[in-house]
């Protein structure tokens, strides 16, 4: 797993690597757009307002929100990063720091309509994630809604085929979400699977 100076100097890169990754069909980023539609799609349907972005990268989602009018907040430890998502998006609250560590007290004293985690969850170990979910859901607003895209599976035994299909490229440091997993913690989690080795697993308050 990249640490923060990796991700500084892949931000340049990022939407790059992406790009191929997804056109060839391959993890980890088979599905990366349509995991990114399908968030973008369901915060508009909510009328949401106001939006947290955990991770928020080179801001691919967050910026078309920020052109919809919508108020975005976010946080990414890459300087890098940050600086190309404040380029896209001026008026955007965003915040240099490790989330998988501590939110930025910013962050911790707003309330937010949707909360969204492309492609970042992963850095979080499985052992902290129901804590930090936790957390997120405590900063949404009544009807609000968490988005959470990522490499992600259905189950044990689809991220172990997954697992075999990518050994020469797997990357053992990253922690990805198991839906079966999450639901003994959050029962009324929903899980859109997008592709083999992506989807979007959705908590509400």
């Amino acid at each position: 797993m990249l640490d923060k100076f990796g991700f500084d100097l892949w931000a340049e890169d990022y939407d790059k690597t992406v790009e191929i990754s997804e056109s060839e069909d391959e993890y980890p980023f088979a599905g990366y757009k349509g995991v990114l539609a399908y968030i973008y799609d369901a915060v508009r349907k909510m009328k949401a307002k106001k939006v947290l972005d955990i991770g928020f990268g080179t801001a691919i989602l967050s910026k078309k929100l920020y052109d919809d009018g919508l108020e975005i907040h976010g946080q990414d430890f890459s300087k890098n990063m940050l600086d190309i998502a404040l380029q896209k998006m001026p008026k955007a609250k965003l915040y240099e720091g490790d989330f998988a560590k501590a939110l930025d007290k910013n962050i911790l004293n707003e309330k937010y309509d949707a909360i969204l985690a492309t492609y970042s969850i992963h850095h979080i170990v499985d052992a902290e994630k129901k804590d930090f979910l936790m957390r997120l859901i405590s900063l949404l607003n009544d009807d609000g809604k968490i988005f959470i895209g990522d490499v992600s599976f259905l189950d044990k035994k689809s991220l172990e085929s997954c697992r075999e299909k990518s050994k020469d490229y797997w990357d053992d440091d990253e922690h990805y979400i198991v839906y079966e997993s999450i639901k003994k913690d959050f029962p009324n989690a929903i899980f859109k699977k997008i592709s083999f080795c992506s989807g979007v697993l959705i908590l509400e308050k």
